[in-house]
Parts: C-alpha cells; sequence; structure tokens
C-alpha cells in the first residue's frame, strides 16, 4: 500500500517538484520511498511494505528499463501472476505483486488491468512510446487525482500532493460544490479545484502526444440470470465470501478487523477467524448515547470468536479531530461517519498494519434501509398528472409535522411516490436540495451553476444499468456512485491517515460479478434486507444478530451542533472569511444554525457546510499549506 505521483511533459520535469509531492503523501508510505528520474517523466511513490517487505521497493522495472511504474494497493492474484510471467520467459528481481505490472504489460498491454483481481490505482511509463499509462481498480477503493496545464499532466494520490505546487491551486469548482451539497462528497469525474480531476473507478487514462484519454474498462453487470435454490446459492455465497476473505489475509504485517457488530464486519470477522490459526484482532469505537452505540454487538461477536478485542469510547463532540480531519480529507466531505472510522482507525494502527472490513456488503445484497423505502413508496401509485402535487402534498406534510412522527413518514412516502424511481433516490440521497441549494447561495454563486443539475448524475446511472427491475437498479447506481465517492473515500482517506491499510473482501470483484445478477428477492424479501446474506451466516452468527435492525455508523451529530460544537459552528460559518467568499448567504446560513438550536433537525447541511469552510481554510489559505498540517497522534 503506498501513494503515487509523477509528472510528464516534453519540456522537462524537475525531479524536486514530484519529491516535494511524495513528501506530502508520506503518512500513505512511512516505510520509504522511491523515484525515477528521466527528463521528460518523473514517477514517485512512498511505500506502506506489507508484502515482500525486504525486497519490494518501488519503482518496478522491465528488464530493459524502459518501462517503469509505481503502484498503489494490492494484487491479490499476484502469485499466479508471477508463476505466468516467468513460465513467459520474464526476469523477477522481488517476491512481491508490483514488479508484475511492468511484465503484464509487455505481454499484454493495457489490457492486462483485466488480469488484476485487487485494489489499486498505478501510473506506468513507457519510455520507448513516450507513454503514461493510470488506471484505477474496478471499483474505485484507491484513488488517484490529475491535471493538465502548461502541456504537463500531474498525477498523484491525494489532491494535497498535487496542490503542494501553489500554482496548481487553483479555484474552486463551482459546479463540483453543488454537487458536493447534494451528495456530501464530490463526484469523480470531478474534484473540487477547477482542472483537476479524478479518474473515475474502472477506467485507464493514456497520455500521449500531449493528449488524454480516459476509458473504463469495467462496469459491473447486473444483467439477471437465474438463480438456483436458495440453499445452493447460499452456500456458494460462502464459498466466495471465504475465498474473498482468505486472499486478503495474505501479507507480513500484523493484521486485525473493524467489527462494528453490524451483519457485514461480523461476517468478515467470522470468515477470518475460520481460517486463522491464531485469535483475529478486532476493534471497535462506540458512544455513550446509546441510540448509537454498538459495543455490545461487537463484543458478542468478539466472544463468539476468541477474538483479541479492543474498543474505545467517543463521548464528547469530535473538536479535537477537526483539524486532523479537515488536513487528511483534501475536498470538503461530509459524512460526519468519517469521524468514528478515523478513530478506529488510528487505535487499529497502533497494534495492526492491515484491516480487513465490511465494505460492499449493503450494496450487492440489499443492505440499506432506502431500498426497503424505496420499494414502499413505489407501491404508492399516482397518475402521472397527479404526481407533482402528491410530492408537494408530502414536502407540505413533512414541513408541518415533528421529526421522527408518523405524520413526517407519511410526508416523505407521498413526496417519494410522486417522484420517478431515479428522483426517488436522488431525494433520499440529497442533503441540499436544488431549491436549498438555490436559498443556501449568494446571487452570484447561483449565476455560476445556473443549469446544472445534480439530479442528473442519479438519472444517467440509472440508464446505463443493465439492472431488471428498480431495486437491482438503485443497488447498482450506488455502486457507481455513493460507494466510490463516499464510502471508500473515507475509508481510504481515514485508513492511510494512520498508515493503515484496509481491505474489504465484499468488494471483490468475482464476488460482487455473482452476487450482481441475483434476483431481487434473493436480496429484499418482504420486510427484510440482506435475504441471502444472512441465511448464508445462520450457522456462522446467531440469529438475534442477523435479524436485529441495521444502525449504521451513524454519530449524535444534531445533539454535538445544539451543544459542544454549536459556538464553532456559529463561529466558522458567520464570521468574515466565511462571509467574504460571496458564496453563501449569510442571512440563510444564519438562519439555519438558528432552526436547529431551536429544534429544527439540519445537522447534515449546517456539517457541509462547515467541512467546506473547514477545507477552504486548510487547503487554500494564504500561507503554505505546509503550516497546517495535524501534529501526529
Amino acid at each position: 500500500m503506498c501513494g503515487i505521483a509523477g509528472a510528464v511533459c516534453p519540456g522537462g520535469v524537475d525531479p524536486e517538484t514530484v519529491r516535494d509531492m511524495c513528501a506530502a503523501l508520506a503518512h500513505r508510505g512511512p516505510d520509504g520511498g522511491g523515484l525515477h528520474v528521466e527528463p521528460s517523466a518523473v514517477l514517485g511513490m512512498r511505500r506502506l511494505a506489507v508484502v515482500d517487505v525486504t525486497g519490494g521497493d518501488q519503482p518496478v522495472y522491465s528488464e530493459d528499463r524502459t518501462i517503469v511504474a509505481v503502484f498503489n494497493g494490492e494484487i491479490y492474484n499476484f502469485a499466479e501472476l508471477r508463476a505466468e510471467l516467468l513460465a513467459a520467459g520474464h526476469r523477477l528481481v522481488s517476491a512481491g505483486d508490483s514488479e508484475c505490472l511492468v511484465h503484464l504489460y509487455e505481454e499484454h498491454g493495457d489490457a492486462f488491468v483485466h488480469r488484476l483481481r485487487g485494489m489499486f490505482a498505478f501510473a506506468l511509463w513507457d519510455g520507448r512510446r513516450r507513454r503514461l499509462l493510470l488506471a484505477r481498480d474496478r471499483v474505485g477503493k484507491k484513488p488517484l487525482y490529475w491535471g493538465v496545464r502548461s502541456g504537463a499532466l500531474r498525477f498523484a494520490s491525494e489532491l494535497k500532493a498535487l496542490i503542494r505546487d501553489p500554482r496548481w491551486r487553483g479555484e474552486v469548482d463551482p459546479v463540483a460544490l453543488h454537487h458536493y451539497l447534494t451528495f456530501q462528497y464530490v463526484p469523480a469525474p470531478w474534484s473540487i479545484l477547477e482542472g483537476i480531476g479524478k479518474l473515475p473507478p474502472g477506467s485507464t487514462l493514456v497520455w500521449e502526444d500531449g493528449h488524454a484519454r480516459v476509458d473504463r474498462y469495467w462496469r459491473l453487470d447486473a444483467t439477471p440470470r437465474p438463480a438456483a435454490s436458495t440453499e445452493e446459492e447460499a452456500e456458494r455465497l460462502r464459498g466466495l465470501l471465504l475465498e474473498a476473505t482468505r486472499l486478503r489475509m495474505a501479507g507480513e504485517r500484523p493484521i486485525g478487523a473493524f467489527l462494528s457488530g453490524g451483519v457485514d464486519s461480523s461476517a468478515v470477522v467470522a470468515a477470518m477467524a475460520r481460517q486463522s490459526p491464531r485469535p483475529v484482532r478486532t476493534f471497535c469505537v462506540g458512544f455513550e448515547d446509546a441510540g448509537f452505540d454498538e459495543r455490545g454487538h461487537a463484543g458478542e461477536v468478539a466472544a463468539l470468536y476468541g477474538t483479541d478485542h479492543s474498543e474505545m469510547v467517543l463521548s464528547a463532540s469530535p473538536l479535537e479531530v477537526l483539524p486532523d480531519l479537515a488536513w487528511h480529507f483534501d475536498e470538503p466531505f461530509a459524512d460526519s461517519s468519517a469521524i468514528p472510522t478515523f478513530l478506529v482507525a488510528r487505535l487499529s494502527s497502533r497494534e495492526v498494519t492491515v484491516v480487513l472490513t465490511g465494505d460492499g456488503g449493503d450494496e450487492s445484497f440489499g443492505g440499506y434501509r432506502r431500498y426497503e423505502l424505496l420499494l414502499r413508496s413505489s407501491r404508492l401509485w399516482a397518475p402521472r398528472m397527479a404526481s407533482p402535487l402528491l410530492s408537494a402534498a408530502g414536502r407540505s406534510l413533512r414541513a408541518l409535522s415533528r421529526q421522527g412522527s408518523p405524520l413526517r413518514r407519511a410526508g416523505w412516502g407521498m413526496e417519494l411516490a410522486g417522484l420517478p424511481t431515479a428522483g426517488r433516490y436522488t431525494r433520499l440521497m440529497s442533503y441540499f436540495t436544488e431549491e436549498q441549494k438555490r436559498k443556501v447561495y449568494t446571487p452570484g454563486q447561483r449565476d455560476r451553476v445556473r443549469g446544472v443539475r445534480s439530479g442528473a448524475i442519479v438519472e444517467r446511472a440509472f440508464e446505463e444499468s443493465a439492472a431488471g427491475c428498480d431495486l437491482t437498479r438503485v443497488m447498482d447506481v450506488d455502486v457507481n456512485t455513493y460507494l466510490p465517492g463516499d464510502l471508500l473515500v473515507k475509508s481510504d482517506i481515514s485508513t492511510m491517515a494512520c498508515s493503515l491499510e484496509a481491505r474489504s473482501p465484499f468488494l471483490d470483484h468475482v464476488l460482487m460479478e455473482w452476487a450482481a445478477g441475483l434476483p431481487a428477492e434473493l436480496k429484499i424479501r418482504g420486510r427484510t434486507t440482506k435475504y441471502l446474506l444472512k441465511r448464508a451466516l445462520e450457522g456462522w452468527l446467531p440469529p438475534h444478530l442477523l435479524e436485529r435492525p441495521k444502525m449504521g455508523f451513524g454519530v449524535p451529530l444534531a445533539s454535538w451542533l445544539r451543544n459542544g460544537l454549536r459556538p464553532v459552528a456559529h463561529d466558522l460559518l458567520t464570521d468574515a472569511t466565511a462571509r467574504d467568499r460571496g458564496i453563501f448567504d449569510p442571512r440563510t446560513v444564519t438562519r439555519l444554525l438558528a432552526e436547529h438550536a431551536a429544534g429544527r433537525d439540519h445537522s447534515n447541511r449546517i456539517w457541509a457546510l462547515m467541512q467546506f469552510e473547514l477545507w477552504h481554510r486548510t487547503h487554500l489559505p494564504a500561507r503554505p499549506a505546509a503550516d497546517h498540517r495535524p501534529r501526529p497522534a
């Protein structure tokens, strides 16, 4: 696991530029670094050594050293690939996975990405052809930013490395900000800065003759397929999960697991325990607020499998970690569950170098409550002409009813029922609606995004899906939007901030491809989410853990913003620095704060505004960004 950075330019590249970019990624790779230098291309990396600890240094080269690569991630089938390459006559000088890349390129060209089973972002420079190949793994577990200015292309694992040079910082992209306020993350291919983008998941970028071309090489195929009996499919699922977990337990450094007490992380711990010769190390973070605390369930799984279990309790507001989060999340990121994720990563990194997580189980097997809500709302049929009226009536009912009341839930159902499926999904996932964004913007900001509609991203994902029904189509949309844009960003940034590698068995593309074609009734049946997964785990976990309602990894954000974080939010969002940006209307922001303090829940919207402001002050300050690094934990 590493951080990578580099630059190519026919007119020449200053090696110190790339060296400085790599220095900004040192937390991703504390075990060393490497640099390839030639006049028109410099590739660099920082290494977190997990596989072939003593011999796996980078960059890696072909036999004649004309092809060079830097790599971030893990290739889980590298032993099989090495055997193929050796049989074909290639000479390999290390025992790790990185070196396979250059030789696979020699054998298969750009198509070699299809041979890789794992998580990765890499850069490969073909010196003979003066050609750069960038690639990102299928699902988007590993990040890769890139941009072109003055004839030079730069790339890096994190945005902060690209903008180490102040000339590359640029301006806030108003379209990216517009989408961020809707989804709580900046979706690919945008980044928060104009002129810099994110390579989308499952994509390659080729830079040749001064031109960049991005192509998508993989998309999850959700085309329905015939299913066997529930028992047979459950057995197949157990086998795939055990295999995916076994592959991710390889390495020479200590390994553990995040254990929240939910179905997915518990399933991963159970699969690890069945294949580990020693007790699994597990880590959990909880809250004093019982409504958000799952430590009891995590402890029960830990006791069941005899794990070596550690936990911590977050009792106060997260004020002390806000500077760290702002530094490491170098784009605005408003998923508040980043707080416990970061804290459990920091706890784990004191004892292990690798953790397995339950990421991906919800998207493949139907775990989110919104899936069930979408199904229920779709049964409230209304004539097309009456749908706008139904949605409007639902919005009014919600506005007039108190939080959590039956009337408010009824209003939600009416509002959703009056929308098409893509619109229902967008509404459920929106932190600011289009109308709310217009109200919170200044007139100038409204003009900058006139005609831009965030829902179009979801609608395009719906249109591109081959799924057989609305339910599986929504899950496919999640795989292509929410999963890589939110969950995997949260996991990667939180863990790598602590020099910790996270691996996710449920994100194994072989398992995901098998699950994608399963019929909807094996994913959600009646009120039961994750139906097939729970059937598969019946012999692994007790029934009451499988049947309890999903809690998610939430935090008591509304309470924090009415108590310990209230003065921080007010000062941050209403001072002269925030007002002078000319982006958000001060009166609307002040009203949001006042209404929240009075009992109306605006917590997610306030948090999104706070994270943008903290990001801006940390990464686009008047003084050098290096002055804003957090103190070591």
